[in-house]
């Protein structure tokens, strides 16, 4: 049995020749030779390709579970990107949002507005504004087109990389020894870096363009423009650390090198920019300009206080990241040593320790937030599921369904309701399951954690064909197209479908075929059916 290191470069390997073969593909002109240097990016891949590469590389991280799902994280992430989307150079550009469990910090942006965040980013801020500078930097690596640009540069470069990191790790495994592991997986990550840097490699000048639009950005969705500057200063000072030989340099570091130079220049540009901003608000008269009406004030436009979760986004995301919920409770636990808990991270303790099986010291933890913190969403919805797990089924499901008519059709709220029924399963909560799921169903098309929940929700409930169809769905949009198909197949053929589950399955084998001949004529084919 292979070793879970070894188990874990494979992994690697594997997604990165999948991401790289992908992006050939939809990169390849018609004719056979490559376009002249001097062309456009924008007529190599059209928004639709764009699009096609970003959702492949997003199933593909899904497949090798790098994608953290939680639906609150989620939702918060998507708050906060959709905040700043919205006030970006290009608002109309779509934007997908997605958390890594990776403690690294590092972010990324990709084709068709798919931007990346490590929970180790998180982790490293200290408040939301820090987190918000960083995404406004990514999504103007979007909206300026630097992310396009590199697609030239990428065609060109795909196959010397894929080479040399093969040559690489077959030399390292050459040298034998207790050292050979470590070797290959230096070999495999240099090759990785060399091949995101190569995709992507920003210039100096699209750096200070990014930052300069970013900070932009930050300044009109109501951040604080010092911010980007602020989490800059944290790299910085990390980095500085490592010098010394205590941590890794930050992955962010590598794709975005941070100078004092650039430092301070972040800084001027958001000084000026809220020294140009103003509102208005009625009070004495604090002007004597008879262009102004009397009883008005300026004041320096400041931080609107973001989202609201921040605090608990990061204890969520520290217990979530952690390799295990018990080494999560020891995180809080060494914590207290230090001293007392603060509310957020008494909540992170009550969910590391609900996932640890200690429902009951969850249920008492949660207790005590919810009368610090009335109405929260994110503390509610944790002492359900707490009440739930430790038997309390009737105050459990008495307070999801006052969650669920206070915001009905919550996505969180909805899947957490969902996921404890489904834990019963009896063929009442599969079917109440499916009632508390259903609203969400016009919109979740591409949500595999839906699908997923639905299909079994369906398969207690005793509806065989429906769960079958939702299965399919969540394996073709983790990354497991073939698998989807062959499930597909096999759907089809049984006698219960009728005309309407026949007809819904047709079409989605034809829409998936397409994608398992390509990967298939790129040599890539699921391995565990191949093993079967």
């Amino acid at each position: 049995m292979p070793r879970p290191q070894e188990s874990r470069l494979r992994r690697i390997v594997l997604l990165t020749a999948a991401l790289t073969l992908g992006l050939a593909s939809l990169c390849a002109p018609a004719q056979d030779s490559l376009p002249d240097i001097g062309s456009s990016a924008g007529e190599l891949l059209t928004p639709h390709q764009q699009e096609e590469y970003g959702a492949m590389m997003l199933a593909q991280l899904r497949h090798y579970d790098y994608i953290l799902e939680d639906p609150l994280i989620d939702s918060w992430l998507d708050s906060l990107g959709t905040r700043l989307g919205a006030n970006s150079d290009r608002p109309r550009q779509p934007f997908t949002f997605f958390m890594l469990r990776e403690r690294q910090i590092n972010a990324f942006a990709t084709l068709g507005g798919y931007i990346g965040v490590n929970a180790g980013l998180v982790l490293a801020a200290d408040r939301e504004d820090e987190v918000a500078g960083v995404l406004a930097h990514e999504i103007s690596h979007v909206t300026q087109q630097h992310v396009l640009r590199g697609v030239e540069r990428a065609q060109r470069d795909q196959l010397p990389i894929l080479l040399a990191m093969l040559g690489a790790i077959v030399a390292a495994q050459a040298a034998g020894g207790n050292s050979s592991g470590e070797a290959t997986q230096a070999a495999i990550m240099s090759a990785m870096g060399l091949a995101q840097q190569r995709q992507i490699n920003y210039t100096r000048s699209n750096e200070h363009e990014a930052d300069r639009i970013g900070i932009q950005t930050l300044a009109r969705a109501g951040y604080d423009p010092q911010a980007m500057a602020e989490f800059f200063t944290i790299m910085q000072a990390r980095s500085r650390v490592n010098a010394a030989g205590a941590y890794d340099i930050p992955d962010y570091l590598m794709t975005h090198p941070v100078t004092t130079t650039r430092i301070s220049e972040a800084k001027e540009r958001a000084d000026r920019i809220a020294g140009a901003s103003a509102s208005f608000r009625a009070g004495p008269i604090a002007t004597d300009n008879p262009l102004l009406p009397s009883g008005l004030t300026i004041d320096t436009v400041t931080s609107s206080g973001g989202t609201g979760y921040f605090d608990l986004a990061r204890e969520r995301l520290r217990v979530l990241s952690a390799d295990t919920p018990r080494a999560a409770v020891r995180e809080y636990e060494q914590m207290a040593q230090r001293g007392k808990l603060d509310p957020a991270q008494r909540y992170g303790l009550a969910i590391a320790r609900l996932r640890a099986s200690e429902p009951a010291a969850a249920v008492d933890l949660l207790a005590g937030l919810l009368k610090e913190r009335p109405d929260d969403l994110w503390v509610s919805l944790g002492l359900a599921e707490a009440e739930s797990r430790s038997g309390r089924h009737a105050a459990a499901d008495a307070r999801f369904e006052a969650l669920s008519r206070r915001l009905p059709n919550n996505r969180a709220v909805a899947l957490t309701y969902a996921g404890t029924l489904l834990e019963r399963n009896t063929v009442e909560a599969g079917k109440r399951a499916q009632a508390v799921l259903r609203p969400l169903a016009g919109r979740s098309a591409a949500d595999p954690e839906f699908q997923r929940a639905f299909g079994r929700a369906s398969e207690i409930a005793g509806e065989p064909i429906r769960a079958g169809e939702a299965y399919a769905e969540a394996a073709f949009l983790s990354g497991r197209a073939e698998q989807a198909l062959v499930q597909l197949n096999s759907l089809k053929k049984r006698p219960e479908v009728d005309y309407y589950a026949r007809a819904r399955i047709e079409a989605r084998i034809a829409r998936i075929t397409p994608t398992v001949l390509e990967l298939h004529r790129q040599g890539i084919h699921d391995q565990v059916l191949e093993r079967k």
